[in-house]
């Protein structure tokens, strides 16, 4: 079949294995000092070891290749797993590349959205991020975090033009972020695939009101309805002088 695969340039490829690491399916090795794709079935194409790359050595194509196979990839994840002697429950650390795609999550259920600063003055806002990464490109398809979760897919600009950000949308909420006009990336495959995997409760997007923006609005509502998911959702558009337009 005809479908969208990882595609490696060994002459480019510096050698550093990040993209290795990242791989959550174990369909890129090291061998002889190059990343190398090791079986067609593993890849998802997915591509979330393109943002690894510091040598922008990887990219995805389309052509001829065995379809995706998620239980030989689940066969071999235990495989590695039993080689490196981790326990099932630590799976998800796998892929453990760069730090700053590694996943994390936070507990926010007790701590209020502000807290009093010191008398006098006035209070501290709180952050409400209940996870790490955020970018679109570096979250994993699948994590426990999304389990039940409300997800919010926003433009990277709307933390920044609107004020009370964190308190009125990434609150209670997995917050997932991408420019459309910046990332040379189809999000919509993505979103996809982390709501046809996940348990997600409901759908919030927040964009700009600048044109360009709206291709990150396309992209998740085409996600959801390709997803076959029947879930709350809503867009929220933000002016460039932060607020909120109706």
């Amino acid at each position: 079949m005809i479908r969208k695969i990882v595609e490696i340039d060994e002459a480019l490829c510096n050698g550093c294995g990040a993209c290795a690491d990242a791989c959550h399916e174990g369909a890129i090795a090291m061998i002889d000092g190059k990343a190398r794709l090791i079986r067609d079935d593993y890849c998802d194409g997915l591509g979330d070891c393109l943002p690894e790359c510091p040598v922008d050595a990887i990219s995805i194509v389309e052509r001829e290749a065995t379809p995706f196979d998620k239980e030989a990839v689940e066969a071999n994840m235990k495989k590695l797993m039993a080689e490196k002697n981790i326990q099932p429950h630590h799976a998800q650390g796998i892929p453990s590349g760069c730090p700053g795609s590694r996943t994390h999550s936070f507990n926010r259920e007790e701590t209020p959205a502000v807290q009093p600063f010191a008398e006098g003055f006035a209070a501290k806002p709180q952050s409400q991020l209940r996870q790490w990464p955020v970018q679109i490109q570096l979250v994993p398809v699948k994590a426990p975090f999304y389990e039940n979760a409300n997800l919010l897919v926003a433009a990277d600009c709307t933390a920044f033009a609107y004020a009370s950000f964190h308190e009125d949308f990434i609150k209670n909420h997995i917050t997932i972020v991408g420019c459309p006009k910046l990332d040379v990336v189809d999000y919509k495959e993505k979103l996809q695939a982390i709501l046809e995997n996940n348990n997600i409760k409901s759908l919030t997007i927040v964009r700009m009101e600048v044109p360009c923006c709206g291709g990150i609005e396309y992209a998740a509502v085409n996600a959801l309805k390709d997803s076959g998911k029947f879930i709350p959702w809503n867009v929220t558009v933000i002016s460039t002088d932060g607020k909120v337009l109706d």
